[in-house]
């Protein structure tokens, strides 16, 4: 593959480059599917590649690819596209957002799911949902007749691909009509007030989801249609901070991605937001992902990193809060890991874009943007440029609480690091 002209200076002097992307829409085509934690904006992915990958094909790769924003983003200009997860509904949703699904197949799908509800089938069995022990604490009576109803539906569907396209659906609408606060990514149940008068809509809910997202696929369709070929999309379930798939070796052409900021402890527990959609859709049980991820494996003592900043940051740290210290010296020993292993599947001159957030523990910044171009630097990458960006609407509290003490919080973060290497 012939890469465009990176290094030219001009392209990095520019002032007016924007990475901000303040008011614009992120959920057109198949972002629109799902809602996710902490997800990356295409916008991101989208200027990235336009700068670095126009008019350019391969194969793009992203080691921890959540619901798929940077693999749709990368479909759609013709690569094919790579993403290990964890997460098996993550692993779900970013399957359904990169497939070229018949727009036909999914209108009568549609109609007939319609049909089906209007006859408001009686008497059907509750089904079995593992993983949730008390369907009766997250779900209202009503609420459980009318999920198992679409599950039902649902199940029926013989087309593996329709059915993708509708466990997608459910999975967003489960979540919505559940009684967790919805604005909150672990499960926090409603007051008994608001309870009171919650009175979800699940057969309305479940409809609009199917509208929204067959308007997203319309939108999606209309690209991937002028192409010659259909790229492919590959979705694995694979832990780079383990090891790597032999079978990938230095064949990515582009790594596009943000990692977790910390460890899902403290920032995202992607496995709680994730439970309840999982059981309904008979997915395998995410509540042990969180303890996969990076930093949760027991640490003895902190770790040296050779990176000035880092090591400093977590020595602060240290002085504080020696466990804390361990915690954190934990998830950058992960992540340290996990990019050497994806190094190793990059072709030389492949072009690695990690985006990422300097966290604060317990007042004391952590360089995350150093630490990644240091990591990637020992691994035979040269750093290219870090863009920063101001996040004007993160859905993230304004504070938190990384020492999980009762009213001890600290401001997050509302700017992001744009890391940019390319392999020797």
């Amino acid at each position: 593959m012939s890469l465009v002209a990176i290094t030219q200076p001009k392209l990095f002097s520019t002032t007016e480059l924007d990475w901000t992307f303040n008011g614009e829409n992120t959920r057109e085509l198949t972002h629109c599917y799902h809602d996710y934690p902490a997800r990356m904006i295409p916008q991101i992915a989208r200027q990235f590649l336009e700068l670095f990958a126009k008019n350019q094909s391969g194969v793009l790769f992203d080691p921890y690819c959540g619901t798929g924003t940077t693999l749709v983003e990368g479909f759609i200009r013709g690569f094919d596209v790579i993403g290990f997860d964890l997460n098996p509904l993550a692993r779900l949703i970013a399957k359904a957002k990169t497939t070229a699904f018949s727009l036909s197949e999914i209108d009568f799908y549609i109609s007939k799911f319609h049909k089906y509800i209007l006859s408001n089938p009686k008497d059907l069995a509750i089904p079995k949902i593992e993983g949730v022990s008390r369907l009766d604490f997250w779900f209202k009576p009503e609420v459980v007749k009318k999920l198992a109803i679409i599950k039902k539906f649902v199940g029926e569907i013989a087309d593996i691909e329709v059915k993708l396209f509708f466990l997608t659906a459910f999975s967003e609408t489960v979540r919505e009509i559940s009684n967790t606060r919805t604005h909150e990514f672990n499960l926090y149940r409603y007051s008994k007030e608001t309870l009171a008068s919650f009175q979800p809509d699940v057969f309305s809910l479940m409809s609009a989801k199917l509208g929204r997202n067959r308007k997203g696929l319309s939108n999606f369709l209309s690209i991937i249609e002028k192409f010659s070929f259909i790229p492919k999309a590959d979705i694995f379930e694979f832990n780079t901070v383990e090891d790597y798939p032999s079978e990938f070796g230095a064949k990515v052409d582009f790594v596009l991605t943000s990692p977790p900021y910390g460890d899902s402890q403290t920032t995202v527990a992607y496995g709680q937001y994730s439970r309840l959609s999982a059981a309904w859709l008979d997915l395998p049980q995410p509540e042990k992902i969180d303890g996969k991820l990076m930093g949760s494996k027991k640490r003895k003592s902190v770790e040296n990193f050779d990176c000035r900043k880092l090591d400093d940051s977590i020595k602060k740290i240290s002085q504080i809060d020696e466990k804390r210290a361990i915690e954190v010296s934990a998830f950058y020993s992960d992540l340290q890991k996990s990019i050497k292993n994806v190094s190793r599947l990059l072709k030389s001159n492949g072009l690695v874009c990690y985006v990422v957030g300097n966290r604060r523990v317990k007042g004391v910044e952590l360089p995350t943007d150093l630490a990644v171009q240091n990591f990637f630097e020992k691994n035979n990458f040269k750093h290219l440029k870090t863009f920063d960006r101001t996040i004007p609407n993160k859905r993230m509290p304004l504070r938190n609480s990384p020492s999980n003490i009762v009213g001890a919080t600290e401001n997050t973060m509302n700017r992001e690091y744009i890391v940019i290497l390319q392999k020797k």
